[in-house]
């Protein structure tokens, strides 16, 4: 299979990009951005396409991303007024006050990543890699020393492909009475150390 590695979401990806991210994570998301047609809107309203970087087959088809989230903004963010613009005032104070319990702070050493997607059809494949290989040079050029993400507890095989790739645990956050709504009951955080870019 031949693979392209990019940086950047072009435009006519977008909704593919958003598709993507909600067979992803609408398990965990469901309830709050829910219905699928409805996240998918809002999705695509609050990507931002220069957030990730992609893997394109031969034909220019969508095989995965990986978003992340600098100074420079969210791969999936998106604000209080995006929410209300798709969901209504009543509907963006409920969500917003729910989302706010996954916000991941950036900081300056430490590259955050914000979701890897890999279409069904092609996991396994090694797409996952090649996206996790490129976010590290990515983030060695921009001059972080370590790069971090959060893995469920319900995505085991994700955590096995982070822990072959050298990520760590340092932390794990139980959401208590908040699985109830994400679908999942802790999240743990995981570190790799990059080599400094040439």
């Amino acid at each position: 299979m031949g693979l392209t590695l990019r940086k950047g979401l072009p435009a006519s990806l977008r909704l593919q990009g958003a598709r993507l991210y909600w067979q992803a994570f609408g398990p965990k998301l469901g309830r709050v951005l829910g219905p699928e047609a409805r996240a998918l809107i809002f999705l695509d309203r609050v990507i931002a396409a220069d957030q990730c970087l992609i893997a394109l087959d031969e034909r220019g088809l969508l095989l995965g991303l990986a978003g992340f989230k600098t100074t420079g903004g969210s791969f999936a963010g998106g604000t209080s007024a995006d929410l209300r613009a798709i969901y209504g005032w009543a509907g963006a104070i409920w969500r917003g006050g729910l989302l706010l319990r996954l916000n991941r702070e950036i900081d300056r050493d430490c590259f955050l990543m914000d979701g890897l997607c890999v279409s069904e059809a092609n996991r396994g494949q090694g797409v996952g890699t090649a996206l996790l290989e490129a976010l590290y040079d990515h983030a060695a050029t921009l001059g972080y020393r370590s790069i971090r993400l959060d893995v469920t507890d319900t995505n085991p095989r994700a955590r096995a492909l982070y822990q072959r790739q050298g990520f760590m645990p340092t932390h794990t956050a139980h959401l208590g009475l908040m699985k109830h709504v994400f679908g999942f009951t802790s999240a743990t955080t995981m570190q790799r150390p990059l080599t400094p870019a040439a």
